[in-house]
């Protein structure tokens, strides 16, 4: 109830008290029963034995019962409240002689329903101020309740603010995903409750009071009333009264933990540091890498070019008792081998013409960490003579100096070379060999692990999202389909290099096939060309076509072997091919 209809109320009230205790003529007796009928609110007062001697029209309304039905009979008789027999709220208000209010109770109506009410209670005087009884006001909180128990079965939170943000509501998820109960919270600013991250001007509340308008799915942190920050999820909604003026705003929010903790789980088992795959080689490659990195063994990581040696590297170093130390790439292929050495290990003073002053190299920069040594199969026989010496005394000497320099470094090295090859061709050091391969990590290439694809994919849109500013939602099936069915030479960082190519061209929404580099839309329109257009709406047929097309192009058209796999005879398939029109290579076989 609002609070004019409260002052109302409480005016009717006392107009009535005052016309009672005038001098009872049938005027001022009429008087008196106009006004309290007015009442919108149910009221009935007893005399010093608690029997009814005034029950107003609402009160009839409320109970079911008639006011001749009621005068003269006890109170408690008639109400069959929860609280008549041990805690009356009227019988305290007159003992005490004090207004009391605001209790909800439940009573029960002539036909023997349950109804709750809320009550207020005072002590009645007469003109002298002599106390003769009491009366008791009362109204139907029915769908007020209705509306709590509702909320309360809600599984997110929900609490209202009044405008000043004084918290008017609380559910039992608010409750419990805080910590406050209704009673510590309901009265109280919303900030000193939430103490969120987004408190103050970033407040969703506050800003959808301000606009008059929703806002929907907000990231904020809160803290419980023991202390524990939790993330949640909050939308916000203003309260209008009937002549759209703010009264205060709504908010629900959820308990992302679990959420977050399941995610943690999913992420761990896709990923170990930044490097991304759900396909079993690379689960068998992180299952070892924490194992590997709390070791201080040389690592040699094998892989084609782009398959992501270095952050395979850079994640053993990160996961390492070496992790606060620095990490140190260096590519060994990008250098000649005069640089090589002195970027590698430094030189002194006059080491050579422009040797001016010291100079520490690499393996300086790289004490107490790791540094990695990439394409390490190329670097010549004479280097490999130092860089064994390193590896087999943890010293090295700078260029012009003949002091050794001990070396606390770990070294790891890849190389996308078969160095058992070079070494069986005498242009690897078979003993520089061995000493690099303690441990070694081979990872397959990208053609091998194309359910990573669209896990990747997803990765380079969010990074590239960041990055160019931009929103692009994903890529759509028809040009992840195209990519695939590609082998990518050039692995992930081709990959990469594809999706940022296509974030030029694509502006928002989804990327489409028109929107990849050749070869890929150029393969787009030669699926048109065969009657598979991939970026039109799907029928049934159109489906059944696009299927039957792929197994016969995953089975290299050969008719027998996508038989056996769609599990159709030889001429259903003759005939699905005839009446879609499904153009097929002339080295198809029959």
């Amino acid at each position: 109830m609002s609070d004019e209809k409260n002052l109302a109320n409480e005016f009717g009230v006392r107009a009535w008290l005052a016309v009672k205790r005038l001098p009872m003529n049938d005027e001022c007796r009429n008087l008196a029963n106009l006004i309290l009928d007015a009442i919108s609110e149910g009221v009935f007062t007893i005399d010093k034995d608690f029997c009814i001697i005034e029950f107003n029209k609402t009160a009839e309304r409320i109970t079911g019962w008639k006011r001749e039905d009621v005068i003269g009979k006890r109170c408690k008789d008639i109400f069959r409240s929860n609280i008549c027999d041990s805690n009356c709220m009227l019988a305290r208000s007159v003992s005490c002689l004090m207004r009391l209010s605001s209790q909800r109770v439940f009573i029960k109506t002539a036909t023997g329903r349950t109804i709750p009410i809320s009550i207020a209670s005072a002590p009645l005087f007469d003109e002298n101020g002599d106390l003769i009884g009491g009366v008791e006001t009362f109204r139907d909180i029915t769908k007020s309740v209705e509306q709590e128990l509702i909320l309360d079965s809600v599984a997110d939170g929900v609490f209202t603010v009044d405008e000043e943000f004084r918290i008017t509501l609380f559910n039992k998820a608010a409750q419990k995903i805080t910590g406050y109960t209704a009673e510590e919270a309901i009265g109280r600013h919303c900030h000193e409750v939430f103490r969120s991250s987004i408190c103050g001007n970033a407040c969703a509340l506050n800003q959808s009071m301000k606009k008059r308008q929703a806002v929907l799915n907000c990231s904020a942190q809160i803290e419980q009333k023991a202390g524990r920050r939790i993330a949640i999820s909050i939308s916000a909604a203003p309260i209008l009264d009937d002549e759209g003026n703010v009264i205060g705003g709504v908010e629900t929010f959820r308990d992302l933990t679990e959420i977050q903790t399941l995610r943690k789980q999913v992420t761990q088992y896709y990923t170990f540091g930044d490097i991304i795959s759900k396909t079993a080689s690379m689960q068998r490659i992180f299952d070892i890498l924490p194992e590997i990195a709390k070791s201080d063994s040389n690592v040699l990581i094998l892989g084609e070019s782009g398959t992501g040696k270095e952050l395979i590297a850079r994640a053993l170093h990160n996961y390492s008792n070496r992790a606060k130390g620095p990490f140190v790439a260096v590519n060994c292929g990008a250098l000649p081998d005069t640089l090589l050495e002195s970027e590698l290990f430094g030189y002194k003073a006059g080491a050579f013409t422009d040797a001016k002053k010291d100079r520490p190299g690499r393996f300086a920069a790289a004490e107490k960490g790791t540094i990695f040594l990439d394409e390490i199969g190329d670097i010549s026989p004479a280097l490999q003579v130092k860089l064994l010496r390193v590896l087999q005394s943890k010293t090295y000497e700078p260029l012009g100096s003949n002091q050794p320099v001990q070396a606390n470094v770990r070294v790891i090295a890849a190389t996308n070379k078969d160095l058992a090859a070079l070494v069986k061709e005498d242009r690897f050091r078979e003993d520089l060999f061995y000493r690099l391969n303690v441990v070694k990590i081979t990872l397959p290439p990208l053609r091998e692990r194309k359910n990573d694809i669209p896990l990747l994919v997803q990765h380079f849109i969010n990074k590239f999202n960041i990055q160019k500013d931009k929103s692009i939602e994903g890529m759509s099936d028809e040009a992840l389909y195209l990519l695939m069915q590609y082998d990518f030479p050039g692995n992930i960082r081709e990959l990469e290099n594809i999706v940022e190519y296509a974030f030029i061209l694509c502006t928002t929404g989804l990327i489409q096939p028109q929107h990849l580099p050749e070869p890929f839309n150029v393969m787009s329109v030669e699926k048109e060309q065969k009657g598979l257009n991939l970026e039109k709406p799907l029928s049934l047929a159109e489906i059944e076509k696009r299927a039957i097309y792929t197994a016969l192009e995953r089975n290299r058209f050969r008719k027998m072997a996508t038989c056996r796999e769609l599990g159709i005879s030889k001429d259903t398939l003759r005939r699905k091919i005839q009446l879609y029109g499904i153009e097929l290579p002339d080295t198809s076989e029959d």
